[in-house]
C-alpha cells in the first residue's frame, strides 16, 4: 500500500524560541523567504502525499492563512509583468496538496496530537513530519525515501542519524541490528527516550520523520488510557512496541536536518539555505567571507 497522507504536528507552544514565538509560531519563523513549514509540506508534496493534516492550536491560524489563496495580492502581482516570477510562487504554495486542519485543544504531546488525525487517515499508512524539523534533500526527498521502504517492507520506519554522545540524552537513544544487503536500513528494536549513560543503546536517534503502519491508533488510545494523570504517553511507546513485535525499521536517511524548535537550528538553517538561494546566494556567500575575515 502507498503513502498517500502526512500528519504535521504543528501545536507546540515554541518555548525554545522565546519571545520570538509568543505571537508568530515557530513553524512560521522564516527560513530567508518562506515560513519552515512551508518547507515541510512541499517534502511531503515532492514525495506523491496527497492530503495532509496539520494539527494546530489556538493561536496558530495565520498557519491556515499562508496555506490559502490570497485574492488581493494575487491579483496584485498577477497584474505586474515583472512579478510574475512571484506570483508563482506565491500562487503555488496554496496548491502543494490537500492541506487540511485541526486544533489540539490541549498541549498533551506528540503522541496525543497524532490521535487527532484518526479519523482523516482511517485504516491507511501514513507520514508524519515533526514541525519542529526542516530536513533538505531536494533531489530525493526525505519523505519519499522512507515510502520506498514502506512500500517494500510494509513495516513502521523512523527516520534516525546518529548524534554526538554527548547530545545524545536530549533525543532518544535507538537499539538496532544491521539488514543484509541494505546500507541505510535497520532493524529497530528498543527506543529509550532522553536516555541517561546507562540506558544509550546506540547513537542513533529519532530526527523527525516517521513512517507509521495501519493500527497504531488503537496502540496509542491505549497508551494513553494507562497513563497516569499529568503524565505524557510518549509516542516513542508506541515504536517500541513495534519493534518488540518485529515491525519496526530504521532508516538513516539522506538529508540535512534543521532543528526549527532550536535558535542555533534556525540560524543554521537560514545561513546555509541562504548560500545556495538563486537570488542570494552569491552576495551572501561574498558577506559571509567577509564577515569571517574580521572576526
Amino acid at each position: 500500500m502507498k503513502v498517500k497522507k502526512a500528519i504535521i504536528p504543528a501545536a507546540g507552544l515554541g518555548t525554545r524560541v522565546l519571545p520570538a514565538s509568543k505571537s508568530v509560531p515557530k513553524e512560521m519563523l522564516n527560513i530567508v523567504d518562506k515560513p519552515a513549514i512551508q518547507y515541510i509540506v512541499e517534502e511531503a508534496a515532492a514525495s506523491g502525499i496527497e492530503d495532509i493534516l496539520i494539527i494546530t492550536n489556538r493561536g496558530k491560524g495565520v498557519i491556515e492563512d499562508h496555506f490559502d489563496h490570497s485574492f488581493e495580492l494575487e491579483t496584485q502581482l498577477a497584474g505586474n509583468p515583472s512579478k510574475a516570477e512571484l506570483y508563482e510562487s506565491v500562487r503555488k504554495c496554496s496548491e502543494l496538496a490537500n492541506i487540511y486542519f485541526i486544533r489540539q485543544k490541549e498541549t498533551k504531546g506528540l503522541a496525543h496530537a497524532v490521535l487527532a488525525g484518526k479519523s482523516f487517515i482511517g485504516d491507511e499508512p501514513f507520514a508524519v513530519l515533526y514541525g519542529d524539523d526542516v530536513v533538505i534533500n531536494e533531489q530525493d526527498p526525505v519523505t519519499a525515501q522512507m515510502c520506498r521502504c514502506y512500500e517494500k517492507y510494509g513495516k513502521g520506519i523512523v527516520g534516525v542519524k546518529a548524534v554526538p554522545e554527548e547530545l545524545i540524552h536530549l533525543y532518544c537513544s535507538l537499539g538496532v541490528t544491521e539488514i543484509e544487503g541494505e546500507s541505510r536500513l535497520m532493524n529497530c528494536w528498543q527506543i529509550n527516550e532522553k536516555p541517561s549513560k546507562e540506558e544509550i543503546l546506540s547513537l542513533y536517534a529519532i530526527l523527525g520523520r516517521v513512517i507509521m503502519p495501519p493500527g497504531v491508533f488503537e496502540m496509542i488510545e491505549k497508551g494513553i488510557a494507562a497513563t497516569p494523570e499529568g503524565k505524557e504517553f510518549y509516542l516513542t511507546d508506541v515504536f517500541t512496541e513495534l519493534g518488540q513485535a518485529g515491525k519496526l525499521l530504521a532508516y538513516d536517511f539522506d538529508g540535512r536536518r534543521y532543528d526549527m524548535g532550536n535558535k542555533l537550528g534556525i540560524m543554521q538553517a537560514n545561513c546555509e539555505i541562504a548560500l545556495t538561494h538563486p537570488e542570494i546566494g552569491e552576495k551572501f556567500k561574498a558577506y559571509i567571507k567577509e564577515l569571517a575575515a574580521t572576526l
